[in-house]
């Protein structure tokens, strides 16, 4: 078998620059081991996935090589064959791979086992005895004493494994999802293993703190050992795949040998470096892998080196020349880029995170569509900007509009509520100012007095949920979620901050600053299906928003269910409306009765009339009629949920017919350009239920030409004087003809 594949149309190389190996630590929870098998659709129902292989939740061995130079994929035991490899290096890798589970074969992408790689040519029958007695750290070893299965830990201490190479699989093992239970099955905790007496204190902390007796893989760029987990912060991800590949450059393809002093090599690998752009974005790289790396080739490696041997060249000078090079070999590979939440997005990025497809990739690429026509794409807008937070709040007796900082501070809301609200804004992307329909980061808005500066600690923190939290063991960026399974933040907190994220959009990736669909985030480890469950089933726990209102705890999305929508903005405002006038009873009676809703925003749900009357549906005016003749037993339960019937469905025509833009010279009906074929049945049920605002879709330029047409000449220049002038000017001025301009 075949275990070489050329990436099609530069896509490796294109992913080289953006994708990392996520790598997971000790204190992840349990990840089940699923059977020997292809990768699944990624669009199945997430619910079905429960025997989910540990690469499909970003806790993938490194799977094998990406060769640079060629853009091939290729299977460790290959690049053994091939001779990229050395024979030793290769059996490590490989070893790791059945020692956490599977033989992997990247092209193909299937996990299996040893004896069902072997038949598949995966592997040779010179590794295959070695990786048996390797994949017993998955599924057990048997205790000649008392022929118990017992694990690979255990196995250690009773030295039926040698000490280096069973250190060696539990670090591979921890650096891939947790040590392996063989009687579960599972990689479990630090934790659970400590109680299993399958892990203990004295092996942690050797694997925490390693030295050279612990570095025992080998990478084959730098010429250096490492632990597994330093080697696969040093891989990149397959965007198609999720497979960890250790990318090999041309220096190690051609055999080309550096002879650089070890004194200088050292300097070189004891300086850390931070860059913004291509696959060492996110996190610290030393300047030895650095300029060991794809970007550079052999006689520039040695250049760098030699410069500073010489004393022709700083370190800091270095430092300069290598982060110019890869930022301009990054913009280059890029292309078409656009905006996100705090950095530029390329199409090949969005394109990675399944957000646009190849047809549409395509198109950018060729020139054939522009970013702004893709932007007009609700699918591709939403995870670039996030569909809006609740952005202030909306004073119903007065119909006044103000920032929720406003409102706190003329006592309209509780200092709790305003605060978790803020930190909604911050962790989804932005502070609003909805009354000049702004948005700041957070240092922006304490400048522009939008929030007070006693808050901006707070904030901050908060906003890390768009910009990353810096992992403290490894220096890397990571997401929300990360930082919340590694404790650094507090879950109630990280929980209310990340459900306000899928509530707006989708979760934020924070090292290519754009939201992400659940299934990638699932793949990229920001996600998992227990933090799925927890949200899916919202509990006292886990609803940290409050409504002052009808006094009740909600999730975000519950609360932002409850708000009205600003047509002109699309901003999405908490109505806070005097319910003063209403006692305890009415409102326990109207908390109990419920409602199916089969129009509008609820349609399909099922409601209290308290609800109801607190929605945007309900007036003041009726909602004071309708509790008054409660009260006076002029109306019954029943005929309050006829009432509330009839008025949804009252409004919801009223909406669907009277939305109008403004033409030449009068109205036109949303309907008239459904008609015309100015927008499609998709856009026209878009712009009905909220989804698309009339303003962001008089903003396109399909629309734009219609409703208002091209420019037509306005005027002429003088080209002798840099004069500009109306066509009338210019023919009293004899410069036109009358009978010219007249025409024009």
């Amino acid at each position: 078998m075949a275990n070489v594949n050329r990436v099609q149309n530069g896509e490796a190389s294109a992913f080289i620059g953006e994708h990392t190996c996520s790598v997971s630590t000790a204190d992840q929870s349990q990840q089940s081991l699923g059977p020997a098998a292809k990768s699944s659709d990624p669009g199945m129902n997430l619910s079905q996935k429960q025997s989910v292989t540990i690469f499909q939740k970003g806790e993938c061995s490194i799977a094998g090589l990406l060769i640079h130079s060629t853009n091939e994929k290729m299977s460790i035991y290959q690049a053994k064959v091939k001779g990229l490899l050395q024979p030793g290096t290769a059996m490590m890798l490989l070893e790791a791979q059945a020692a956490t589970g599977f033989i992997i074969d990247p092209v193909t992408e299937q996990k299996l086992s040893v004896d069902d790689a072997l038949q598949e040519g995966i592997i040779g029958t010179d590794v295959y005895d070695k990786l048996v007695s390797a994949e017993k750290g998955a599924v057990g070893y048997k205790d000649p004493y008392t022929g118990d299965l017992i694990s690979l830990f255990e196995a250690l201490k009773k030295d039926l494994v040698v000490r280096s190479h069973g250190i060696r699989l539990l670090e591979a093992q921890i650096a891939t999802g947790g040590i392996i239970d063989p009687f579960s099955g599972q990689h479990i905790s630090v934790d659970a293993a400590y109680q299993r007496g399958i892990f203990d204190e004295e092996m942690n902390k050797l694997l925490s703190d390693p030295s050279d007796d612990t570095r025992g893989f080998f990478d084959p760029n730098t010429q250096e050992n490492l632990s597994y987990l330093e080697l696969k912060q040093r891989c990149v991800t397959d965007p198609k795949t999720g497979l960890c590949l250790l990318i090999v450059t041309d220096k190690v393809v051609k055999g080309i040998q550096l002879h650089i002093d070890e004194k200088i090599k050292a300097v070189f690998k004891k300086t850390l470096v931070s860059l913004k752009f291509g696959r060492f974005r996110g996190r610290e790289a030393t300047l030895w892998e650095i300029i060991n790396s794809e970007y550079f080739t052999a006689d520039q490696t040695k250049e760098f080196v030699g410069k500073v041997k010489t004393g022709e060249c700083t370190i800091e000078t270095i430092i300069t020349n290598v982060t110019t090079t890869i930022e301009q070999t990054e913009r280059k590979k890029k292309g078409v880029m656009f905006h996100g939440l705090r950095q530029k997005v390329s199409a090949q990025q969005l394109l990675d995170s399944n957000i646009i497809n190849e047809n549409l990739f395509q198109k950018l690429d060729k020139g054939l569509t522009t970013a702004e026509e893709v932007l007009q794409l609700q699918s591709v807008n939403r995870y670039l900007k996030g569909t809006c937070s609740i952005a202030g709040v909306l004073v119903e007796s007065t119909n006044e509009k103000m920032s929720i900082y406003r409102a706190m501070k003329k006592n309209l809301l509780m200092p709790g509520t305003a605060l978790i609200l803020l930190e909604a804004q911050a962790a989804t992307g932005f502070l609003i100012d909805p009354v000049m329909n702004a948005k700041y980061t957070v240092d922006e808005a304490v400048n522009e007095k939008l929030v007070s500066a006693d808050l901006r600690k707070k904030l901050l923190s908060a906003e890390r949920a768009v910009t990353g939290y810096k992992d403290p063991y490894t220096g890397n960026v990571i997401s929300l979620f990360q930082a919340l399974k590694k404790d650094l933040i507090v879950k109630d907190h990280g929980i209310r901050l990340l459900e306000a994220q899928i509530a707006t959009g989708g979760i934020i990736d924070p090292v290519n600053s754009h939201r992400l669909p659940v299934d990638v985030a699932y793949q990229r480890g920001m996600f998992d299906q227990k933090m799925n469950e927890i949200l899916s089933d919202p509990s006292d726990d886990t609803k940290g928003f409050f409504d002052p209102n009808t006094k009740d705890n909600l999730t975000y999305l519950q609360l932002m269910e409850r708000c009205v929508m600003e047509p002109e903005t699309g901003l999405c405002l908490l109505c806070l409306r005097d319910l003063r006038y209403i006692d305890n009873q009415t409102i326990i009676a109207f908390q109990k009765a419920t409602i199916s809703i089969k129009k509008g925003k609820f349609e399909r749900r099922t409601m209290s009339i308290w609800e109801c009357l607190n929605s945007d549906y309900i007036t003041d005016i009726k909602r004071r009629e309708i509790v008054q003749q409660f009260t006076s037993k002029k109306l019954t339960i029943e005929q309050i949920i006829t009432i509330i019937i009839n008025t949804i469905e009252e409004r919801e025509h009223r909406t669907q017919t009277n939305i109008t833009v403004d033409g030449f010279r009068k109205k036109i009906s949303l309907t008239e350009l459904l008609k015309s074929e100015i927008i499609d049945s998709q856009t026209f049920e878009e712009v009905q239920t909220g989804n698309l605002t009339v303003t962001n879709l008089l903003k396109r330029s399909s629309v734009q030409k219609y409703l208002e047409g091209d420019s037509s000449i306005a005027g002429v220049l003088v080209e002798s004087t840099n004069e500009k002038m109306s066509i009338y000017q210019a023919m009293k001025k004899n410069l036109l003809m009358p009978g010219t301009a007249l025409i024009l």
